[in-house]
């Protein structure tokens, strides 16, 4: 299958979590998305002619599927310039710096995310409440930021939140795995990976989890279906080019992400360390490419 036609299945099997997000969150997401296509489209071009390569390579997708992955990642209505921001990131610098397709070293999407995630730490970390349309907290953030209270506490606090991830996120991760499980059934996504990732961080929460206390890091269920966990999961972990070949290295790069994933959402300084643990295990994937390769060799 050519790249074209995968790039069309990523898009297609994120369209039940889209549609979730903006039956929930309203239009913000379809301007997101608006914005974050143009901005790629735009990128590509000015990138592929300071090249002199071809500009009928527009037409692999590529740059379609990291403008949607951005806009997706981002609260409905982020400002455009910290979109065009994170898009210019993430096809000028992670992409086309390193050769363009197939020879970026860490997933283009996700730097951008990170790199605006550093930048503007504040705007990522309000979103909309569905009922009201008032801005408020993640669930994650109001994990993380709780003062002593109590799981159950901090979520009678918190307007708008679910039992699990906080309104309507068990929704749109339950969309996001649906997609997500169709490409893996098409081997389109490396299952190993995503199963390895999902494992590990449903595993540390499960262990250090005590019922709900002032202390606790939060139950296995909350943080396999709160935040970006599966759009992370299944469409940034996954990318062919930034994860390892061999079946040992993907269980090594999934369990690598799951493991920054717990460990910055219950002990670090952001909410969520999923852009974090994608990037450290990008940078080990030639390391565990050419350890496993000599070790079968």
């Amino acid at each position: 299958m050519n790249s074209t036609r995968v790039m069309l299945w990523v898009l297609a099997a994120l369209t039940p979590g889209t549609a979730i997000m903006v039956a929930f969150y309203g239009a913000g997401y379809l301007l997101n998305i608006l914005i974050a296509i143009t901005a790629a489209l735009t990128t590509e071009a000015v990138c592929l002619g300071l090249r002199r390569a071809p500009l009928r390579q527009l037409g692999d997708a590529s740059a379609l599927v990291t403008g949607v992955l951005l806009a997706l990642a981002l609260p409905p209505g982020t400002a455009w310039s910290i979109i065009v921001i994170a898009v210019v990131a993430a096809i000028g610098l992670a992409k086309h710096l390193y050769g363009g397709l197939g020879h970026n070293l860490f997933n283009p999407a996700m730097v951008g995310y990170a790199v605006v995630l550093v930048s503007f730490p504040g705007a990522l970390a309000q979103w909309p409440i569905p009922a009201d349309g008032l801005t408020s907290a993640t669930a994650l953030v109001s994990l993380r930021y709780r003062d002593g209270l109590t799981i159950t506490e901090a979520w009678q606090a918190a307007r708008g939140f679910g039992t699990l991830g906080g309104y309507a996120w068990e929704w749109i991760n339950a969309g996001f795995l649906l997609g997500g499980l169709a490409l893996c059934a098409r081997r389109l996504a490396a299952w190993r990976v995503v199963a390895a990732m999902l494992g590990t961080l449903a595993l540390l929460a499960a262990l250090t989890f005590d019922a709900g206390s002032s202390h606790s890091a939060g139950s296995p269920l909350f943080h396999v279906f709160t935040g970006a966990t599966m759009l992370g999961a299944f469409f940034f972990a996954t990318d062919p080019v930034s994860h390892p070949i061999s079946p040992r290295g993907q269980l090594i790069f999934g369990c690598t992400v799951g493991a920054m994933t717990f460990a910055v959402r219950a002990y670090g300084n952001y909410p969520d360390g999923m852009a974090f643990g994608i990037l450290l295990a990008n940078a080990l994937t030639p390391y565990l490419d050419r350890r496993l390769a000599t070790a079968h060799g």
